[in-house]
């Protein structure tokens, strides 16, 4: 797998995602418990940044629509999300998050 790195740890708070770009591809990351998530950043219904949705108890509601993913495996739990979201691996090194974009 080809790692690159998202961001900080510092720069993640459990109700605070932080939004990322690399290259063309828009990807939330996301802290539930001491764990760290990468998903696909965008709502699949419509376009809105997950980013800035609802975040509580492992899910999070985007802040137009209202469809509700949960943050570990993407998947769509109600509302128009139309389908599961994309996830990506996620590891920490020395405080660095990395993703791969490896699907």
């Amino acid at each position: 797998m080809n790692w690159v790195s998202a961001c900080q740890v510092d720069e993640v708070e459990e109700y605070m995602p932080k939004s990322v770009d690399i290259g063309d591809i828009k990807i939330g990351i996301f802290q539930v418990g001491d764990h760290y998530f990468a998903i696909e950043n965008i709502c699949p219904h419509a376009y809105a940044l997950l980013t800035e949705g609802f975040v509580e108890d492992g899910t999070v509601e985007c802040p137009l629509h209202e469809a509700i993913f949960d943050i570990k495996t993407g998947n769509l739990e109600s509302g128009p999300g139309c389908r599961n979201l994309l996830t990506y691996p996620v590891k920490v090194e020395a405080g660095e998050i990395m993703i791969s974009l490896a699907q």
